[in-house]
């Protein structure tokens, strides 16, 4: 197999901007520390990461394929929220690449042949020393696995409670995200935007690319009453 990073199937890909650089960890920098380091000689081979809505699991996910084809590692996204209606055929064979990244484990629990399949797959990868990436929604235990052995294998590796970021938190993500994209944001207009804007990180930087291009546009920077009139609040 090419050392190029595994071709994903039906189309399934990666964000360009899911990355670890733009990623404000709050609460999780000590998840992000081990997702960094996992292919170090010291890193954890298999990690599952929990949380609810919006916390950022498929970012890490795919930042950390991004940072391991970097690398030059052969590396695998499987969301299963869009896959888990297939035949997990997907799995054959995983123990050729070095990273598997599996995001949604709790859209196949309770279903035979995808439990049978992540059960082989898993012990494939840990025999041959590869890397596992699991998220879900909930912890390991809480999740209703028909099958023992699998329930069991995913409470091997180090699991993580990824937090939802605190208000502080989610204005420096802002903040980040809008000095990744060449924008100045100063702190009034970034609290504007969280008091008005969703809760949502992922409506949050939508908000960012409108104005962005607004600003752009009209050659203008970025004040409350411009945002204001840009975002039609």
């Amino acid at each position: 197999m090419s050392r190029a990073p595994a071709q994903l199937p039906l189309g399934v890909g990666l964000r360009d901007d899911a990355t670890f650089d733009n990623y404000h960890p709050g609460a999780n920098a000590t998840l992000v520390e081990c997702l960094s380091h996992q292919f170090d000689d010291n890193g954890e081979p298999f990690l599952y990461l929990w949380g609810g809505d919006g916390v950022g699991r498929s970012h890490l996910l795919q930042a950390a394929c991004h940072q391991a084809s970097a690398r030059d590692l052969r590396t695998l996204y499987l969301p299963l929220e869009e896959l888990g209606h297939f035949p997990p055929l997907m799995l054959e064979d995983v123990e050729r690449l070095d990273l598997v990244a599996i995001d949604d484990l709790d859209r196949v629990v309770g279903r035979k042949r995808w439990e049978e399949a992540l059960f082989h797959a898993f012990n494939r990868l840990r025999d041959s020393g590869k890397r596992l990436l699991i998220a879900a929604d909930r912890p390991p235990r809480q999740l209703d696995i028909k099958l023992a052995d699998l329930a069991s294998r995913l409470t091997w590796g180090m699991t993580f409670h990824l937090r939802q970021l605190s208000d502080e938190d989610r204005m420096q993500a802002l903040k980040l995200r809008a000095h990744l994209r060449g924008m100045e944001l100063p702190d009034e207009v970034a609290r504007y935007i969280l008091h008005r804007g969703a809760r949502e990180l992922s409506e949050l930087f939508r908000s960012l690319e409108v104005l962005d291009n607004a600003s752009l546009s009209a050659q203008r920077k970025l004040t409350i009453p411009f945002v204001k009139k840009a975002l039609d609040w």
